[in-house]
């Protein structure tokens, strides 16, 4: 059985409401065997032991992306939480090392439950055609999605997609403007392919997969990334797949993308034509490895952490 409960103050709730709401609920008897969030923040005062989970650690490698009252609360409140939870959840391999490197953590107690991904029936059966109509989208084109800022390293895709020869395709980029997006914005006319590449900004969810399966393929060479749910997306959707060979994005490719530096304009570009004379094996590779991530797995995972806690078998 589960139990739906708002807990206040609005500001502060984690901090003061919270606390209170656990404490009550051990003085009727109630308490909670574990305290368990999906997020970076737990409980000053808890009953119970805590487990809370920490997805990335961009706050750290990107601060200037956060305004300061966010970046005082994400660094004060995590450390603290760190601190205190008896696990850490977090979602790949290279989140679990920052995490140990720079709250200095037992190995132990950092746990990776990777993140899944579900076709959901509706996405299944859309018609590229509508698709393509819909965004204006005319001809073979190369996707890449995420929001609009620095660490997603869109000017480098721009640049590498501009020495592409022959090149009759379109770069398409979903994605909202986040942090100093002007300058990305610009990147098409300074590399004279202001008529190649389209901005399609917000894409609302149920018509992603039909971008992703129209295109020839999907290109990620972020930065940085607490795991990269896009590539996943893509190949689910039968698209090839070019990503970053940093963080935490070869543990989600694995064997079956190509992987480039995204510091390099040369390889980044050297990557999108080895995707596309390798299409239809990149393909297969990317249906098989997407398999490997499900939600049903990482909810198993999760669940055998807060079970360990609970009756302290590590």
């Amino acid at each position: 059985w589960w139990q739906y409960k708002v807990v206040g103050p609005k500001k502060f709730w984690t901090q003061i409401g919270l606390p209170v709401a656990l404490i009550k609920e051990r003085l009727l008897g109630k308490s909670p065997d574990v305290f368990f969030t999906p997020s970076h923040y737990a409980p000053r005062f808890s009953p119970c032991p805590r487990v809370i989970s920490i997805m990335d650690l961009s706050y750290l490698h990107f601060p200037g992306m956060f305004r300061k009252q966010d970046l005082y609360q994400l660094k004060n409140w995590t450390a603290y939480s760190v601190k205190k939870a008896k696990k850490i959840l977090t979602i790949s391999k290279a989140s679990r090392d920052d995490i140990i490197k720079y709250y200095q953590v037992p190995e132990e107690k950092v746990v990776v439950t990777y993140p899944g991904y579900e076709m959901k029936l509706k996405t299944k059966n859309l018609k590229l055609k509508t698709i393509k109509e819909k965004y204006g989208i005319e001809g073979d084109y190369i996707l890449s999605v995420g929001t609009l800022q620095p660490r997603k390293n869109y000017i480098r895709l721009i640049e590498a997609f501009s020495t592409l020869t022959p090149n009759p395709y379109t770069l398409v980029i979903v994605g909202k403007p986040g942090w100093l997006f002007e300058e990305i914005y610009q990147a098409p006319k300074k590399f004279g392919v202001e008529k190649k590449v389209k901005f399609l900004n917000y894409v609302p969810d149920e018509d992603l997969p039909g971008l992703y399966k129209g295109a020839i393929c999907f290109v990620l060479v972020s930065l940085y990334e607490g795991f990269g749910i896009p590539v996943l997306e893509a190949m689910a959707n039968s698209c090839p797949v070019v990503a970053s060979n940093v963080s935490s994005l070869p543990e989600v490719v694995g064997k079956a993308g190509i992987l480039v530096d995204p510091h390099n304009i040369e390889d980044i570009a050297r990557g999108i034509k080895e995707a596309l004379t390798r299409r239809n094996e990149l393909v297969k590779k990317g249906l098989h490895q997407y398999r490997q991530f499900s939600w049903e797995k990482c909810a198993k995972e999760t669940l055998e952490v807060l079970k360990n806690v609970v009756f302290r078998k590590h």
